[in-house]
């Protein structure tokens, strides 16, 4: 029997409803459950032929343990290792690359040294910045925010010069990206699943959490399929499973505004029930899709075409 397991916090409605979802479709030599987790031995199975992590960006512990899981076969959604890898400026520069609009965005050290450093530890780095021509790149307004956070912990919008170093100096020892505002028209955040299955949902930012999918933007077929292919050809790249991708439109121009979102809202309540049901079916056929390819002690992760291609040499155009 192959377990397809999901991996979760304190989330509650999709974990349920993915496992549910699964077992309630009874497929041959399949059964879905929440991971248990009892002990973890080097290079030991898991027990799992599948595993949805929902969790392990904020429990190092679990990331530990998807590693020695996928090293002994396990189909680890999302991969791991490059999970543990990436960060958001990163993704802009591989957008570049690859031909899809990004905000204009520089990456900051940190405002304080980190833990178990000293001035001598930053012998490489200019002293003061160029500041002036970090400000007349990215341009104002502009938003700040850590080059690898999640949700909008630590955001902060700028309105000037003065207002960056009034807020930057809030930030600690945290990793800062400058990015410009994007004043947009319409905007949308799109789940990706499997590299292959597209929801596009209009999304307003600036309402309050729970009214951020009541929207009224509507793409054209036009738009949709070119956001569509925009979202297909950054996860190919990067190599998710399952991620969002936030899209703002200005001047008919869809702009990708952050698409490192490996563990994405999922919840009911929040995403309402037509998405919901979307990502819980689609999340459960692609599992099952996975187990039934599985093979033992084999690598089962998903590798994106810029590893693939940096490994064979090619270009990523």
């Amino acid at each position: 029997m192959k377990k397809i397991g999901i991996l979760h916090g304190k989330e509650r409605s999709f974990p349920k409803a993915f496992v549910e979802r699964i077992n309630s479709k009874n497929p041959d030599g399949i059964i879905a459950e929440p991971v248990s987790i009892d002990k973890v031995i080097q290079g030991e199975s898991s027990g799992y032929a599948v595993i949805v992590d929902r969790i392990s960006q904020d429990v190092p512990f679990y990331r530990a343990f998807l590693k020695n899981a996928a090293i002994s076969g396990t189909a680890v959604i999302n991969n791991p290792f490059w999970w543990s890898a990436d960060e958001k400026f990163f993704n802009n520069a591989l957008a570049i690359k690859i031909g899809v609009p990004v905000p204009k965005t520089v990456i900051l050290p940190s405002r304080e040294l980190p833990t178990d450093t000293s001035d001598e530890s930053f012998s490489n780095l200019a002293y003061p910045l160029d500041w002036e021509g970090i400000f007349r790149y990215v341009g104002f307004p502009a938003y700040m925010k850590p080059f690898a956070g999640g949700g909008w912990k630590n955001v902060y919008r700028l309105d000037s010069i003065e207002d960056f170093f009034d807020k930057h100096g809030e930030t600690g020892q945290l990793v800062m990206l400058l990015q410009e505002e994007i004043v947009f028209e319409e905007y949308y955040r799109c789940y990706c699943i499997g590299g292959k299955y597209v929801r596009i949902m209009p999304y307003e930012p600036r309402n309050p959490h729970h009214l951020r999918y009541e929207s009224s933007f509507k793409p054209s077929p036009e738009r949709y399929r070119q956001m569509e292919e925009i979202v297909l050809r950054i996860n190919k790249y990067l190599g998710y499973d399952f991620n969002t991708v936030e899209l703002a439109v200005r001047n008919g121009v869809p702009y990708a505004i952050d698409f490192c979102n490996p563990a994405p809202d999922a919840e009911r309540t929040s995403v309402g029930e037509e998405n919901f049901e979307w990502v819980v079916e689609t999340a459960a056929n692609y599992a099952i899709e996975r187990a039934v390819h599985y093979k033992e002690g084999l690598d089962n992760l998903t590798w994106g075409e810029y590893i693939k291609r940096s490994a064979d040499k090619l270009p990523l155009a």
